[in-house]
Parts: C-alpha cells; structure tokens; sequence
C-alpha cells in the first residue's frame, strides 16, 4: 500500500491526552496528524467516564501524577471560556460512612496538603446534612473540595479537536496503526495503516487502552495494560432524589468507588465499578456489576432512585502495570514519545500532560516550538435551543428556519443543530458522533424517535448512502438489506 501522508508529528490516539496534545502543538508552527482506529475523538476511557475536572486531592502525593493534575487544573477556567465548553463549579463530598472511615479523615486531609489542595476541609455531620438533605443522615462527615467540577468530556474533546483543526491539525479516522517500521538510524520510517503508510518526524503514542499495544511495535514495553471495566447508570434529569455536589466514598487502593455525580447536563451519573478483565472490547453490564452500585449508592444516598435510570453503559479504563503516569521519551527510538498510566486522574490531567510532553520532547529531543501567526484562540460552541429564551429561539429561527425543526423530542435539539454538528471542522460522521456534539438521542427514549431522523440528515449533509450510515465506528450499519433492495 501507497503513502498515505507525511507530517512533523504523528499523535495517534484521539482521546482527550491526543487531542489535547494536538491542540498545544497547534500554536506552532508545525505540521501535525492525529490518527484514531474509531469514528471520532473521544478515545475508550474520556467518552465513558465520570467526567469530573478535580483537584485530585487523593493521588499519591509527589508523584508525576500529582505535579501534572495540580499544575492542569487551573488551566481549565481558561481553555474553557476561550473555547465555549460548559464547566459548572459542583464540589464534592467525600463520605464517611462509619467509625473506621471517619478515623481516616486526618489522613485524606494530610494528603491533600501534601498534593498543594489547602482548600480541602472537613465538615461534620450536621454540615454535610445541610448541604446535601438526601445524604444518609448516619454519615460521620465528609472531607469537602470546593473547586472540585463537572464538564462534558465529549464536548471538552470535541471542541479542543474543532480548535485544533481550525489551526491546521489533521484527523484520520477509522485508521488504525497496525505496524511500524524501523529505519537504519533507529527512528520510525514508516507507520502502517490499512489506509496507506505515514512519514512522521515524530511519533507520540496516546493509544490509551492499546498504548502497550503500540509501545511493542518499536519494542518500548515494559509494561502492560489491562482493562479496568466501570459499569455506570444514568438516571433521567426528572429523578426526584438528587444531589447538588459529587458525592464520593472514602476510595480504597484501586477505586474511588461508587459516585454520585449531578452532570452539567442536568443528569445524575452513579458509577463506577472497578473490574479488572483481559478483553480491551467487553463492554457489556452485568446484573453483579449494576447491584454493586446500587448497593453502594444506596449507602451514601438511601432514597436514590436507581428505577429512574435512562441507561446503563461501561468505560474501560486503561490500567497499567506497574501504574502510575509514564512520558517516556525514547533514547532507544529517536523520536518515539510513549505516554501510558493515564487512568482515573486522566481528564483532569490531559492539559497538564500536553504541555508536560512538549516541554520534554523540546528538551530531549531538540523539538522547535514557533509561535504561529494568526493562531486562532477561541472557538464558538453550537448553540443549544433546549437553553434559550423564547426571544432567543425567535432570532434563532429567523437567522436558520432550521432551528425551527425538533428532531429529537427528549432534548429538544433541532435540526439545525445536527447540520452544524455535521458540517463543523472534525464533523459527526455516525450517529453516536451527532449524539455527542448536540445530544440528539440522550434523552429519556435513547433514540427511539429520533434515530431515523438523524440518518436522513447525515445521508443528505454527507452525500452518503442512508444504507451507509453507522451508528459508530465499525460494521455498525444502521439499516438493514435484502436482496432485492434495502429494508427500511
């Protein structure tokens, strides 16, 4: 197979770590391609998480990790004004349960203090209650984190990737790397694809749950990644036992454990668990999983209404062995950039870890960084019509009849809407990708209505074939063909 395409900088991996790299890179001068084996950004781990921007107060203190995630979440306020991407100030609570837990309270705070969060305090009982009436009123206290947030991680990669492109990035998808070839000096000649080979001066592998994968490719693993499985349930916005901060039990070793999290969509979020397995593809729920939350959901906040859920799914998160953060920039392969370890503390840290990676890679490497001229900065979210005044949705209508026309009852999302999630820079190409940018399908009948709709528009906007459109990446054809023609 032919040449595919030449570049400075291979990031293959679209997941928040890649796409976040590859909106740094776009400030310079620099050619820059990002290749991702699905449909669209958005990873494994970053479409399926608890999607909460925190001060990770409870990462082990002095660590990569830590310095990382202290030094990436102030970036947050920022990066989101600039580029239009809702993050709602919620705080958390983290749970005492018991007399054991609440003994070790002192010891989280310490923790705390050690990773550089002062502002994590503890409030007793009777303060949690006020704060939170549908906490279980045995609680032994809480420690509370105040800039603890919630954002919409599909929205926060989305839009980087729209910024991103807008400077000059290129995305591949639907492009697995599944080879890579050495040259005599030691550096990676060629990357192989089933769509052509790459050239790159540089390649940085974000591949998340398959990075060890990759790493093998050039022979740097000496490590491995295995699924950690989160089961989750989403309750439908209408619930009536809700939350207003997250609402978190004192961790173990491996997990956080059961959260309650009120999402900036106006959901409620209770997960995850926490299962090692070998399969990087299972992401099936199962009755064991589902009762475990419950279990403990029901621990923290006894009336929850778990009956009220809209939908269960699963997120891999990519856990490695040994763990912990890893940047490793080759000496082996000149020019290779193994990032692996990003687990948990990954969506806070993906800021932190762009920058991090290009200052190593300028200081080992010799990489050159030049302020590119006319970089584009800010970046202009679709405007929702579920969130707009009556007067608002007039001038809406009146500027795109479209905007006029609800396709998805649920979320009161119009056709407008979905052209535009379409028709954007890294446009929705499935119809898990519309779902993503505008919503359409969230809603409490996941589709059910509108999902026909929605391919009718993505067959006109895209000039494909309705038989053509998937739900996601994959043979995941929508439609349905027999012989004598297709069955709608």
């Amino acid at each position: 197979m032919g040449m595919l395409a030449k570049c400075d900088i291979l990031i293959i991996g679209a997941g928040a770590v890649g796409v976040g790299i590859a909106r740094e890179l776009s400030k310079f001068e620099t050619d820059v391609l990002v290749v991702e084996k699905k449909d669209d950004v958005g990873g494994d781990a970053t479409k399926s998480c608890s999607a909460m921007i925190s001060t990770e107060f409870s990462v082990a203190p002095f660590t990569l990790e830590s310095k990382i995630c202290q030094a990436s979440r102030p970036m947050y306020d920022l990066l989101c004004r600039d580029l239009d991407i809702p993050l709602v100030y919620r705080g958390s609570l983290t749970v005492a349960l018991d007399e054991e837990q609440e003994k070790k309270i002192p010891a989280i705070l310490k923790k705390a203090f050690d990773n550089g969060v002062y502002d994590v305090e503890y409030r007793r009982p009777e303060e949690v209650m006020e704060m939170e009436p549908n906490i279980t009123p045995t609680n032994r206290g809480a420690v509370y984190s105040p800039r603890d947030t919630q954002i919409n991680p599909f929205e926060f990669v989305i839009a980087q990737a729209e910024n991103a492109a807008e400077n000059g990035v290129r995305f591949l998808f639907d492009c697995p790397v599944t080879g890579m070839e050495l040259a005599a000096d030691g550096r990676i000649g060629k990357v192989l694809t089933p769509k052509g080979e790459i050239e790159a001066k540089y390649v940085i592998n974000c591949a998340g749950l398959y990075c060890d994968d990759i790493a093998k490719m050039v022979g740097e693993c000496d490590f491995k990644v295995n699924p950690r499985r989160g089961q989750f349930y989403l309750l439908d916005k209408e619930t009536p036992v809700k939350v207003n901060h997250i609402i978190m039990p004192i961790a173990t070793a491996k997990s956080r454990g059961t959260l309650i999290i009120p999402t900036v969509d106006g959901n409620i979020l209770v997960g995850p668990t926490a299962e090692d397995y070998e399969d990087k593809t299972d992401k099936r729920t199962t009755r064991e999983g589902l009762d475990l939350i419950a279990s403990q959901a029901k621990t923290l906040v006894p009336d929850i209404r778990l009956g009220d859920t809209i939908t269960q799914f699963v997120g891999l998160r990519p856990a490695r062995t040994p763990e912990g953060y890893n940047i490793l920039i080759s000496e082996k392969v000149p020019g290779y950039v193994g990032i692996s370890g990003i687990r948990s503390s990954g969506l806070t840290g993906s800021l932190g870890i762009a920058k991090y990676t290009i200052q190593m890679m300028r200081e080992k490497l010799g990489l050159e960084t030049v302020r590119k001229k006319g970089f584009i900065g800010k970046r202009r979210g679709i405007v929702r019509f579920s969130e707009a005044t009556n007067a608002e949705r007039e001038k809406l209508v009146a500027a795109d009849p479209l905007y006029g026309h609800i396709v998805c009852r649920c979320e009161q999302v119009t056709e407008a809407e979905i052209v535009q999630a379409i028709r954007r820079p890294v446009g929705a190409r499935t119809v898990d990708a519309v779902k993503r940018r505008v919503r359409a399908g969230m809603g409490r009948c996941q589709g059910g209505f509108c999902t026909p709709l929605v391919i009718d528009i993505l067959a006109r906007e895209t000039g494909v074939p309705a038989s053509e459109i998937r739900k996601r990446d994959g043979a995941s054809y929508m439609l349905a063909r027999e012989d004598k023609g297709m069955k709608q």
